[in-house]
């Protein structure tokens, strides 16, 4: 009857709606959910894989990616080289997987940069510092290895981290940190610290 085929097609009309409906809240709720997605929980998604960073100047950085904090991210380079970046230098990330982690939550929000140095710090290891600008100069005045327009490359010891601060003992990478090879010693703003490696001694 002619009532019978206006009521399936109505019906089918309304399930089209209905899933077209359904398709654009899902979309939407997608969208809600991808905007409240922070970067550290975007990158922990990742922990375990090889992905690549490049920094504010140009300075690229590889490794397997082993920790996220707050406001930085922990690669290892193979053969024990680690490396700490600061996420504010972060230009550019490839190699993410589609994964994204839960939300920091407690102890591991406020395990921040410094918190990070500080843990050098204690591990009295060579570092290799790169730091966003400017040129670091030794003690007759010249300027050390590794400086240039983008970054200056500082080689030491961290001797000390502050509030917002580190000390770094300048010095040989392949030399302990001892009075007689220290040839100045450099107070650098945690905000400037870009990439911190740590160098095998020897």
């Amino acid at each position: 009857m002619r009532w019978d085929r206006l009521f399936s097609d109505l019906e089918a009309r309304f399930d089209e709606i209905a899933d077209s409906e359904a398709i654009a809240e899902m979309a939407d709720r997608q969208r809600v959910e991808a905007g409240a997605v922070g970067f550290a929980q975007r990158l922990a998604g990742s922990l375990g894989q090889p992905i690549r960073i490049r920094v504010a100047g140009g300075s690229a950085v590889g490794g397997v990616l082993r920790g996220v904090g707050p406001d930085w991210l922990l690669l290892s380079e193979g053969q024990g080289r680690d490396v700490l970046v600061a996420m504010c230098a972060v230009a550019i990330v490839e190699g993410l997987t589609a994964a994204t982690a839960l939300p920091m939550s407690g102890v591991a929000l406020r395990l921040d940069l410094r918190h990070a140095v500080r843990g050098l710090a204690r591990d009295r290891s060579p570092v290799a510092v790169l730091v966003a600008g400017g040129t670091v100069t030794g003690a007759n005045g010249a300027a050390e290895p590794g400086s240039n327009p983008h970054g200056a490359e500082i080689t030491g010891t961290i001797d000390r981290v502050g509030a917002d601060f580190t000390e770094i003992a300048v010095h040989a990478a392949w030399e302990p940190r001892r009075a007689a090879s220290v040839r100045s010693v450099v107070l650098v703003p945690l905000s400037a610290v870009m990439v911190i490696r740590a160098l095998p001694l020897g």
